[in-house]
């Protein structure tokens, strides 16, 4: 089974440019969007040549803002989205697909905010979803997939001294919240795979920054414990443009 994850930058602006060829070449089983940016009706009419895929959405309550969608070529046991906290569940952040073997948890993390305004609301989202796979996992394991929006180590973005405790998704808050997913048992699959690897997954529009490879990787697949042996590879498609995020892909044996 092919996983594709892919923070798309808005629906509507990518299906103008190559998203249809670039996803063919890809060929995904299951395609997992963040930052949809639409209503469930406008990411409807802006995927309706993907007859191949069932499709689910969940949209933000704040019109072009946010918002997550799974394509899957295989009809899941069920669909589910948000979390049930009222705090956490109007923007359309998380979607959990139900398979036979596992959950496919897609979800676009809140971002701290330039002046960093919204870190302690994140730090409640990140302990909340922290909890609410936990729960899950009592029944089934997960691949968690999206933007994450934490650069979770040193090697995970360009300038690490200059953004520490500065920039959002590079605080010690936002790292610990990473931290504690993986320390209950979920394995950053891209970092088991290749320890050393510098590779990004964000660019900045400003400044020339995807030219200048200046990046952060801040898109995940994240796995239970239990099915890292059923990976058998994980890549940053950096090739792939359209978004000022690149696609990542996940290949398991399920």
């Amino acid at each position: 089974m092919k996983i594709v994850s892919w923070n798309i930058n808005g629906i509507r602006a990518i299906v103008k440019k190559d998203f249809f060829e670039d996803i063919s070449k890809m060929d995904p089983d299951i395609i997992c969007l963040q930052e949809t940016k639409a209503q469930n009706e406008e990411v409807e009419k802006a995927l309706s040549k993907m007859t191949d895929y069932q499709q689910y959405y969940n949209s933000a309550g704040r019109k072009g803002y946010s918002g997550t969608a799974i394509l899957s070529k295989t009809k899941p046991i069920s669909i589910t989205n948000d979390m049930g906290i009222d705090e956490h569940d109007t923007e359309g952040r998380l979607q959990c697909a139900e398979f036979d073997n596992f959950y496919l948890v897609n979800v676009y993390v809140p971002n701290s905010g330039q002046k960093l305004e919204r870190l302690d609301y994140r730090k409640r989202w990140d302990v909340d979803l922290r909890n609410y796979l936990k729960n899950l996992e009592k029944t089934k394991p997960i691949v968690l997939c999206g933007d994450l929006n934490v650069a979770h180590q040193p090697i995970d973005l360009k300038n690490d001294k200059t953004n520490y405790n500065k920039t959002a998704g590079y605080t010690q808050i936002e790292i610990d919240g990473m931290d504690n997913l993986i320390d209950t048992g979920f394995v950053d699959s891209f970092r088991y795979f290749h320890p050393d690897k510098v590779a990004y997954t964000y660019w900045s529009y400003r400044f020339n920054s995807r030219e200048r490879n200046t990046g952060w990787r801040i898109d995940y697949f994240l796995a239970s414990n239990s099915l890292i042996d059923k990976i058998n590879k994980v890549e940053i498609l950096s090739e792939y443009y359209g978004s000022d995020h690149c696609p990542i892909k996940l290949d398991i044996e399920m």
